[in-house]
């Protein structure tokens, strides 16, 4: 009898590609969250655009090599890729918008201490990108991949 890590990984349905993608999406914004700290605050090198490209471009990395094989049970394909990549230029272009608008609002406006503001600001600008994300992988770009149409 499989036990329930093994059902997960073998599920097609939204509730198990739902989790598999909050796992993966946790792994790829620890990389994420963590490069933009460094970068803007830690380090101080760059600005919070640049410091969230880097971050955005490490963790969607990890997320499309994580998605792609377990999350959504895909071949590789260089016409799923593009379409991912273009999903997440998307997501990416509302994430900086809310980022930028977020974070100095946390910041400068509320005052609060600059970690603080990040994160929050991080929070509401990937989650909105995520679940824009999710929904567009799973029911336009990963949609064959899936055996049955399972809830």
């Amino acid at each position: 009898m499989p036990g329930r890590a093994e059902r997960l990984s073998r599920s097609n349905s939204l509730q198990a590609q739902g989790t598999k993608f909050a796992i993966t999406g946790a792994i790829a914004a620890l990389i994420d969250v963590s490069l933009t700290w460094l970068f803007q605050i830690g380090l101080g090198l760059f600005g919070d655009v640049a410091s969230r490209t880097i971050g955005f471009a490490a963790g969607t990395f990890v997320a499309y090599l994580l998605n792609r094989r377990w999350t959504f049970n895909a071949r590789a394909s260089k016409r799923r890729f593009a379409a991912v990549f273009a999903t997440y230029a998307m997501t990416y272009a509302i994430n900086i918008v809310l980022y930028r608008w977020a974070f100095p609002f946390f910041d400068h406006t509320l005052d609060w201490p600059s970690s603080w503001a990040l994160t929050v600001a991080f929070v509401i600008a990937q989650g909105t990108a995520t679940l824009i994300n999710f929904f567009v992988q799973r029911w336009v770009i990963f949609r064959s991949t899936r055996k049955s149409f399972e809830f």
